[in-house]
């Protein structure tokens, strides 16, 4: 049956509500988003505004947040194993991490197992928030990761370490570690 009453994306917080003219129900009130939703759809805008190759970017609070929210949300770790080892890892449930390398180490050539490993962890549906050190590596992974089907791929703004200090130093201007969220390593 039609309905009289329309809702519109964006507006799950406010009272604005629009009424088909000519209808004598009453009006009804949209479901508030729930904070996962809200993150997600500020991540999609962020994605439209910068004219994203993927569904959007997400900032280290909003992908901690996401994970902590569902276990349907993923981390793609594109780090090579030697950064994990050596330069640290988040701390996020196992499910939820997964380390799929978009170079290899040693060398640094572009890992040609990448999307079948990635297949093999994670479902279309699946939401993925893609990781790497400063969020220039992920960003290539969520554009491949889309291309091949998964639609819900966010890019991890400022990645694991961010970006350099005057001294040279990562891990104090932005980035998972400066923003104190959990991670263990040097």
């Amino acid at each position: 049956m039609f309905s009289p009453f329309c809702c519109l994306p964006g507006l799950a917080e406010s009272s604005i509500l629009l009424e088909a003219a000519g209808s004598d129900s009453p009006p009804i009130k949209e479901k508030p988003m729930s904070s996962l939703e809200q993150l997600l759809a500020e991540a999609r805008l962020r994605g439209d505004n910068e004219s994203l190759p993927y569904a959007g970017a997400v900032t280290p609070q909003e992908a901690y947040a996401l994970l902590q929210a569902s276990p349907n949300v993923k981390m793609i770790d594109v780090r090579t194993q030697a950064e994990r080892d050596w330069i640290g890892r988040v701390i996020v449930p196992d499910a939820q991490h997964l380390a799929i390398q978009w170079t290899l180490y040693p060398g640094g050539a572009q890992n040609p197992e990448f999307m079948k490993q990635l297949d093999q962890q994670a479902r279309l549906g699946d939401t993925l928030l893609f990781l790497c050190r400063s969020g220039v590596r992920s960003r290539y992974a969520a554009k491949l990761a889309t291309e091949h089907g998964f639609e819900h791929c966010f890019d991890i703004l400022e990645g694991f370490e961010g970006d350099r200090n005057e001294k040279g130093h990562r891990k104090s201007i932005g980035g998972w570690c400066s923003h104190g969220l959990p991670w263990v390593g040097a």
